[in-house]
């Protein structure tokens, strides 16, 4: 399921390309009507093809402009492929299996759920055939009927928005899917870090999506004047989606204990990490509120942009990027907290690199790297002098800085390493920190209602 706005911007922005695929076939099956003709099939060859006169673009009901289809037509026998050409001369070439797979007839299609409701049992992908295709008299949409006598019917927008052109692949993948993250080192911090206002994230939805925009893009935010009390991480997380769960509670309590299991309730430094690589599908954003802070030099915040680090070792020392990412470390953590006793271990490399080459998780915390390594010996000293250059980066890219009672230190727990210098509490001076996470599938989400809802205020919006 998918929830799509349709922005008058980017409909133009399709009107203003050109020809974005170009036909090199001399032969033509063209089983099409063109613009402003009855629905019929006609057959004739490339050239013999009527002109057709220029038309004002269609506006159509989700308020989105679009040029009228001039004519829809197959290629060549053994080309499965359907061009649909519009009167602004754009041509887009759609396979035809993917056509009858997504079918919008109310036998294919649940409109209510957004979903797909096509038999796949029965689905012939290699007997998909055209039988009649033609265009409806005002150029709005494509009517076909298969070999098999269903029949579908395809919009003009419906089908510009979803065309299979690499430009509009990588818009829709930037707009709707993940923004690509701005990678930033040390001297750039002063220019990425957005503060917003913890009242305005509460009640406005311009303030969210901004501060969802600048968590996604630069991987940290801060929200100021957050409320002195413990159910505000709560409250941020209720504003996204819900708070992720794990072995440590809901919210937690970061202060020096006496017995812990954790390292990062103990006052002495914490290096820098990310939290819970033990996880196979860890939260993918820390929530940390600073309700009293110490008076001591300590507690120091330290945070480094670790994909900046790891695209830099990719660039210029490959061999340790391929080490760090190729070899299996085992993360482990064992205790028992607010959930019980747990054991947990989970197997991934320092950094993971997603199915599109893209930068996808860091993993790195020298308190939960397991002794047991599972690596042929030979990998092992390799290993080790990659790890050394990945923390020596890191420190060198850190920024320090001490977050004051109030403030909400937000960041990406996928990307960032983050860490605390060592402090001294004394008894009228506890330094009282609260902290939450975020999934990422919940803030992406989140996202996408917002850009939706402000297309609505448009009369933009568009149902897949």
């Amino acid at each position: 399921m998918a929830l799509r706005a349709i922005t008058t911007a980017r409909a133009f922005r399709h009107l203003l390309r050109g020809s974005a695929s170009v036909i090199n076939s001399e032969s033509y099956l063209v089983a099409a009507s063109s613009y402003g003709q009855h629905f019929r099939t006609i057959h004739r060859g490339p050239h013999s093809r009527k002109a057709v006169s220029a038309s004002e673009p269609l506006t159509v009901e989700s308020g989105a402009v679009v040029s009228p289809i001039k004519s829809a037509y197959q290629l060549a026998i053994g080309r499965h492929q359907l061009v649909v050409e519009l009167v602004n001369g754009q041509r887009f070439e759609f396979p035809l299996v993917w056509l009858r797979d997504n079918c919008r007839c109310s036998e294919c299609f649940h409109p209510g759920s957004h979903s797909r409701i096509l038999n796949w049992e029965l689905f012939d992908v290699d007997g998909v055939q055209l039988k009649e295709c033609a265009v409806a008299e005002d150029g709005s949409q494509v009517q076909i009927v298969w070999s098999d006598g269903h029949r579908s019917e395809f919009t003009g927008e419906w089908l510009v928005e979803r065309n299979f052109t690499q430009e509009n692949c990588s818009e829709y993948l930037e707009e709707w899917y993940r923004p690509t993250p701005r990678l930033w080192g040390k001297k750039k911090f002063s220019e990425i870090l957005k503060n917003f206002e913890f009242r305005d994230v509460i009640t406005e939805d311009e303030a969210l999506r901004g501060w969802i925009e600048a968590l996604i893009r630069y991987g940290i935010v801060m929200i100021k004047n957050t409320p002195l009390t413990e159910q505000e991480c709560r409250r941020l997380a209720d504003r996204v989606g819900f708070i992720r769960k794990t072995h440590y509670g809901e919210e937690f309590i970061v202060k020096a204990k006496e017995g812990t299991s954790n390292v990062a309730y103990l006052s002495t430094p914490l290096q820098m990490h990310t939290d819970l690589p033990y996880y196979d599908y860890k939260p993918g954003c820390n929530l940390l509120h600073c309700l009293v802070q110490s008076q001591s030099q300590g507690g120091q915040n330290l945070i480094s942009d670790a994909f900046y680090v790891a695209d830099l070792m990719r660039r210029e020392h490959p061999e340790d990027f391929a080490i760090l990412s190729e070899t299996l470390i085992n993360w482990t953590d064992i205790g028992e907290d607010e959930g019980g006793r747990f054991h947990s271990i989970y197997r991934a490399p320092v950094i993971c690199i997603g199915r599109d080459g893209k930068l996808e998780r860091i993993n790195h915390s020298v308190p939960q790297r397991d002794s047991f390594f599972n690596v042929p010996l030979d990998r092992v000293q390799p290993w080790y002098r990659a790890m050394a250059r990945f923390v020596k980066l890191i420190h060198q890219e850190a920024v320090e800085f001490k977050t004051a009672p109030g403030d909400t230190l937000t960041f990406s727990n996928v990307r960032m390493v983050h860490g605390r210098t060592g402090y001294s509490d004394t008894d009228v001076n506890m330094r009282h920190i609260v902290g939450a996470y975020l999934d990422w599938d919940e803030i992406y989400s989140k996202l996408r209602v917002l850009k939706s809802l402000d297309a609505a205020k448009n009369g933009d919006v568009k149902l897949n």
